[in-house]
């Protein structure tokens, strides 16, 4: 890794156009959704749970997934146990794991945010960008995620 190596002016430009994009958009998104009762968390945490089968995950899979430390994965589906939006069970594999699964209530909160979210991603990311654009800020992520990841 290069260490003291300045960015030059575009580099710079660059950068910090993206940081504060970056937090900008976090930020809207986050809003909109709690315009529709949930954190931008909890709708991760509904989403992986919606693509599995069971609609069910292991804790430690569901904190890797939506990248949470366990601490906070555990107060926030906490808040959503409460709220009845997901439940905790035991693992049946192995008496010591805990799975996190989604009930009814948290699968029609899903239904009723995901127009929302994904309308707001468009008008926020999506449609400012040319599909192009759009395509190559996805894959600039995907080397910057498999680079932190040891992947790449």
């Amino acid at each position: 890794m290069t260490r003291g190596e300045w960015l030059d002016q575009e580099q710079q430009a660059a950068w910090r156009a993206w940081l504060e994009g970056s937090q900008l958009l976090d930020e809207a998104l986050g809003r909109d959704l709690l315009a529709v009762g949930l954190t931008f968390s909890e709708y991760d945490i509904l989403v992986q749970l919606s693509e599995q089968e069971s609609r069910s995950l292991r804790m430690s899979e569901l904190a890797q997934l939506v990248l949470h430390s366990r601490s906070r994965l555990t107060h926030t589906v906490s808040r959503m146990e409460a709220r009845g939006l997901v439940r905790r069970e035991p693992c049946l594999e192995d008496k010591r794991g805990v799975r996190c699964s989604m009930t009814e209530a948290g699968a029609a909160a899903l239904v009723e945010a995901a127009p929302h979210h994904v309308g707001s991603v468009r008008e926020r990311l999506v449609d400012p960008l040319e599909r192009e654009e759009f395509l190559a800020l996805g894959a600039a992520m995907a080397k910057v995620r498999d680079r932190i990841r040891g992947r790449g």
